[in-house]
This record gives structure tokens, sequence and C-alpha cells, in this order.
């Protein structure tokens, strides 16, 4: 029997992580795998109602950073108690486009928040249920901005200096290996990155049974 996995996409927007995660997702499925993709926030009622208020552009009620990274625990909390936690319990496997990776590197290191602080928060929020694998994907944020395209969302709208914030954040998170944070470069052809995330993945699943938690 294949191990309840929880696998997360991270990264800049623009680096391609709707792309990798789609493929990684078929893969998974033709493994054998049992997938329940899902995004942060959103994916439950709740959360989306909070993701529209969070990245909605056209927003003109001000939001406090502080405020921001608690809209965001909410949302995530409640995708935990209604999707993340009842899949694994049932030996699915969860893919989720960004996590509390997101919250500590927008809000934090970008943000000027407390890092710490806002770890000890979500702990609490997600009630210790971690990714066994984060892959971030990244580039440098002038590449990755020159792949967006349309309107941009709040968060997006922040600039090039805070958008070069956000991937000096995420990759020092991943230097600290705090979290099982694999750095996966995209600005690669999109077969030969998704190879590299399926090599890490099957590592991983080698491992056999997930830790639930790592309070």
């Amino acid at each position: 029997m294949l191990p309840s996995l929880f696998f997360t996409f991270d990264g800049l927007d623009g680096v391609g992580k709707t792309t990798q995660m789609d493929l990684f997702c078929r893969w998974l499925k033709e493994a054998g795998h049992q997938v329940v993709t899902c995004r942060d926030p959103g994916s439950t009622p709740l959360g989306e109602r909070i993701r529209e208020i969070l990245l909605n552009s056209d927003a003109t009620t001000p939001i406090a950073g502080r405020s921001e990274m608690l809209l965001y625990m909410a949302a995530r909390t409640q995708l935990v108690e209604e999707v993340i936690r009842p899949a694994l319990a049932s030996g699915q496997t969860i893919v989720s486009d960004r996590y509390l990776l997101a919250n500590v590197v927008y809000q934090g290191h970008a943000g000027g928040l407390d890092v710490s602080t806002i770890r000890t928060v979500g702990q609490i929020a997600t009630a210790g249920v971690m990714p066994d694998c984060t892959f971030l994907l990244d580039m440098p944020v002038h590449v990755a901005g020159q792949r967006m395209d349309g309107q941009l969302d709040r968060i997006e709208s922040r600039g090039l200096e805070y958008r070069q914030r956000v991937r000096e954040g995420f990759l020092a998170e991943a230097r600290q290996a705090l979290l099982p944070i694999h750095v996966v470069n995209a600005a690669r052809p999109i077969d030969v990155i998704q190879q590299e995330l399926r090599d890490i993945a099957r590592k991983i699943v080698s491992r056999g049974r997930r830790v639930e938690s790592r309070e």
C-alpha cells in the first residue's frame, strides 16, 4: 500500500507552479496514488471567501500586515480541518499550491513581520500538520515577472523590490532547513524540471509512512 504524503509547491508568481503541479499530480495518479489537490488560501468555502479579500486587486479596504497574516492562517486552518487532515487519514496524497512557508516569506521576510512569530502562529493554525516535501521553484525575479500575464493581484502588485525580498526569503528558509524544502531551478525546460521533482518524490515515497506532526 502506498503511503499518504503531503507535497506543496511554492515560489514566486510566474515560476510555473501550476504547470509543474499538474504534471506532478498526473504522474502520482499513474503511480497509483489517490491524489487530492488544493490551494492555500482556498479550496474550502471559507478559504475562497478569504482569498477574495486577500488577493482582490480592486479592493479598497486597508489590510494591516498582521491582519493579512492572520487571514491567511484562518483560511489555512479551515483547509487543514476540512481537506488535508481527512485526506491524509484516509490514505490519500495531498498536493497543495502554497502552504505555511508562503506566509513566513511574504508577510515575514518580505513584509516585515517577525518570522518566528509567524511560525508559532502557523503551528497553532495547522495543528502541526506539515508537508513531507516542499518544492520551491526558483528563478530570478525579472524572469518570473516576464512570465506573468494579465492583471496582477493585490500581493503581486507590490513591485519589484518586494518580489526580490520574497525570493531572498524563500532561499533563506531553504538554507535554514527547518522544513523539508527542495530548491528546484525553474528556469529550465518543463520536462527537465518535472523529472527532478519526480526523482525527489521517489525518495520520499520510499521512506514510507509520514510523520503526522512536527510540533
